[in-house]
């Protein structure tokens, strides 16, 4: 299904409140448009239900191709909750388009995975869990529920959370994924403290994994950045590795992240 745009702001900017919105710009001089016009408008008919296909003339809305900077057509933008997600430029092969879609266009259960996510972020991992048992695995984003829902497991069962995602090899994910490997490593330090070397470094270092699994992050943090001035390389780097993992799990605006990433810093160099 698609549609030629008469009112930008109606039918692409709310509409995709609803459904993302892949926009063509495109114009009759242009070769290339026509080219590319029919190969869309066939995969918008395959994917009805999924995404939306509009079509903006630039040449009848010049205000509209301005103000999103379209200098050369065909232009092709994804809108989603108003705003542009991901374009690509030119006519496509179709197979190259399909691959690119296969990405760039969210599931129908994002909204619900971002609210799982705000769940997570906010401590509530019970009602994160609850609410990612609804995605079907079906979904063209269950990648990143299995991550979520491995991370909602950390504390509770890290080394269950590190098998749930152990054959995941996302770039996207891959800070979240390193994250969680690290934390079920340092769970099993918990339980099988005897594999580290005796001394006072290894008393910290259990007493920080223990504050850290106790949920007790700044204790955590604390004992683990005093461990990197004292013992840099305690366990493999383990402090450093420790801090940058509790970072990635809060997230970079946690008031936590934001008061310890400097003293981090100034005790790695």
């Amino acid at each position: 299904m698609s549609h030629d745009v008469s009112n930008f702001e109606k039918e692409v900017i709310e509409r995709s409140y609803s459904i993302p919105i892949l926009v063509d710009f495109w114009a009759e001089w242009c070769g290339p448009c026509k080219v590319l016009g029919p190969v869309l408008e066939r995969l918008a008919a395959q994917n009805e239900g999924r995404w939306e296909l509009a079509k903006l003339n630039t040449e009848e809305h010049p205000e509209v191709a301005q103000k999103y900077q379209i200098q050369s057509i065909p232009n092709v933008k994804l809108f989603v909750d108003g705003s542009v997600i991901d374009q690509f430029l030119g006519a496509l092969p179709e197979y190259q388009i399909q691959a690119w879609l296969q990405k760039a266009v969210p599931g129908k259960n994002r909204k619900l995975i971002e609210q799982a996510e705000a769940f997570l972020v906010a401590g509530n991992a019970t009602m994160a869990r609850e609410l990612l048992e609804q995605v079907p695995p079906a979904d063209p984003d269950y990648i990143s529920v299995r991550v979520l829902r491995a991370r909602t497991l950390l504390f509770d069962n890290p080394i269950e959370a590190a098998a749930l995602v152990g054959d995941i090899d996302d770039p996207k994910h891959a800070e979240q994924l390193d994250s969680i490997r690290t934390m079920a490593r340092l769970k099993e330090v918990t339980v099988h403290p005897e594999r580290l070397a005796e001394g006072e470094s290894r008393t910290r270092y259990l007493a920080a994994a223990l504050a850290l699994f106790e949920r007790d992050f700044g204790s955590a943090l604390d004992q683990f950045i005093q461990l990197i001035r004292q013992d840099r390389y305690f366990d493999d780097d383990g402090s450093r590795k420790a801090c940058i993992a509790i970072f990635r799990f809060l997230g970079e605006e946690h008031p936590l992240t934001q008061q310890y990433r400097r003293e981090f810093s100034s005790a790695l160099y």
